[in-house]
């Protein structure tokens, strides 16, 4: 194939956005409008990824119309019973939705400011007419995302809404050395719950935090194994909820959320294949917690004509 030609050959991710205001500078990419590298000042903020690769790990992905799992893929609503595909096939769980698995339209791109939109396909295990629009912001400030889901249907549409970044660590390459990294980081999440789950990580209950699931004042991840959600979130006036992630090169990242945030999820990649374990944390805000579809924990119903909206942003500093 001529150079001409390669060059003329869209990504397998789909077209490319760049953005960039002051010290930052984004790249979106059109499938799943997933956020493919964000960074500070020439670092990354988050573990990015090439634009022909397959998306690793869920890395900044919009998890739409639900986060997390969903137990056997089955779930009931307003009367009916409707079965998802299974993703997660070692532990029988619907994963993430499904939006990342498509290609977003542009609908406005500027040189801080990206917006793209996805309509809902008809199927037969999510049936409901959703328009869904991400858009992403650069301003002296950081990122902010401003995701909306508008019910164009005739019937209520169960909906729910996080985001899969793996905050990177400050290092640039992969192997055992990448948990050792984590380790040098420190993490704040700021919830009083913890949620418990089962062998095939489907929440079984809530407990108060306490011991390495206590992350309220920011300590260090040495020791700390996680891929869990915490709930009941400390909020500043606003409502809003902000994670914090320390990291040995002196940045500070803050990930923050909207009174719609209810729940956060930390996965620290331990246990993963180190072939393509991202050099970083998950940390990932969401409207609800694993299983929302079947335990109506947080579920948003939303009626026909009605949108609802999420905001969520990233911030950083360097000491």
């Amino acid at each position: 194939m001529s150079e001409d030609a390669k060059q003329a050959v869209m990504p397998r991710t789909g077209q490319q956005y760049s953005i960039s205001h002051g010290d930052y500078q984004a790249i979106v990419t059109q499938q799943g409008a997933t956020l493919r590298v964000l960074r500070y000042r020439g670092k990354d903020l988050i573990a990015s990824f090439r634009q022909d690769q397959a998306i690793p790990c869920s890395n900044g992905c919009v998890l739409v119309p639900f986060p997390n799992r969903i137990e056997d893929g089955e779930y009931r609503f307003d009367g009916k019973t409707y079965h998802m595909p299974i993703d997660e096939h070692e532990r029988g769980t619907a994963i993430h939705g499904y939006g990342y698995r498509y290609y977003w339209q542009l609908d406005e791109l500027s040189e801080s400011s990206v917006s793209l939109s996805w309509r809902t396909p008809s199927l037969p295990y999510y049936p409901f007419d959703l328009l869904v629009t991400v858009s992403y912001v650069l301003d002296e400030d950081g990122l902010t995302m401003i995701v909306s889901a508008k019910n164009q249907g005739g019937e209520r549409a169960p909906w729910a809404f996080g985001i899969h970044p793996w905050l990177s660590n400050g290092q640039d390459h992969r192997g055992d050395a990448i948990q050792a990294d984590n380790e040098a980081c420190s993490l704040l999440v700021p919830c009083r719950t913890h949620v418990r789950v089962n062998d095939r990580l489907i929440p079984t209950g809530e407990e108060t935090v306490q011991g390495d699931y206590d992350l309220t004042d920011g300590p260090s991840l040495k020791g700390r194994s996680f891929d869990d959600a915490w709930c009941d979130p400390q909020r500043d006036r606003q409502g809003r909820s902000a994670a914090v992630l320390t990291r040995p090169d002196g940045i500070r990242l803050t990930l923050w959320g909207d009174k719609t945030i209810n729940a956060w999820q930390v996965c620290t990649g331990t246990g993963f294949d180190a072939s393509f374990r991202p050099a970083g944390v998950a940390v990932e805000p969401m409207t609800a917690y694993a299983n929302a579809f079947r335990t109506g924990k947080d579920l948003v119903a939303l009626e026909p004509g009605q949108t609802y909206t999420t905001q969520v942003g990233y911030r950083a500093e360097q000491a």
